[in-house]
């Protein structure tokens, strides 16, 4: 866990001129706050709050209840792809990933490492079936073998069984396989033409 918060370190620090750039556009380009912050549940299921930047209309929260029609997923959780509530920039940093960047301050805390199951809003997780609260045994993490594995093109059981098995068979090897597995999904996913090998 130490190497991965002085390795979270080392990236929040590379990354400050990129998140100083990002602040400039989202502040410019809608109303509302830099960062979202929101409750999630953790490691032995204890609540901490997740740090994002931004990609949604301020109070998105309050607006759930409205797409609530739309969710994707087919489980106790709340998924949309093309979420309306994205700003046009917003859009872009989700779709990328960029986002997510703030996380490395809850890795740096010791709340979450660079691979886990993703945390989920305590509303959700208190709906998951005790039969998959394995995925609650270890950090919540940035990413995750749901996310490598297609996330929004799997069932609900089979991402709770992803993070189970993770839970349960997790090392250094698992760990690097899904950061490199990542980046080349991220890559993918900014130079749609990459064909990863």
């Amino acid at each position: 866990m130490f190497i991965q918060r002085v390795v979270a370190l080392l990236f929040l620090t590379i990354s400050l001129p990129l998140v100083a750039i990002l602040y400039i556009v989202v502040k410019t380009t809608s109303q509302g706050s830099f960062l979202f912050v929101q409750k999630r549940m953790g490691k032995g299921m204890r609540p901490f709050l997740i740090y994002k930047i931004r990609t949604m209309v301020e109070g998105a929260e309050r607006l759930k209840s409205k797409v609530q029609s739309l969710n994707e997923a087919d489980g106790p959780v709340f998924k949309i792809r093309h979420d309306p509530r994205y700003t046009p920039v917003g859009k872009i940093l989700s779709h990328l990933a960029i986002d997510e960047l703030p996380q490395l301050i809850n890795v740096i805390k010791g709340e979450m490492a660079l691979v886990g199951p993703r945390p989920l809003p305590i509303i959700e997780a208190n709906k998951i079936p005790k039969k998959y609260h394995t995925r609650f045994t270890v950090l919540p993490g940035m990413t995750s073998s749901w996310i490598v594995n297609g996330a929004h093109s799997l069932s609900f059981k089979q991402w709770m069984e992803l993070d189970c098995e993770y839970a349960q068979n997790r090392n250094i090897l698992i760990d690097l396989t899904i950061l490199l597995s990542t980046a080349r999904v991220l890559l993918s996913a900014a130079f749609p033409k990459f064909k990863p090998k």
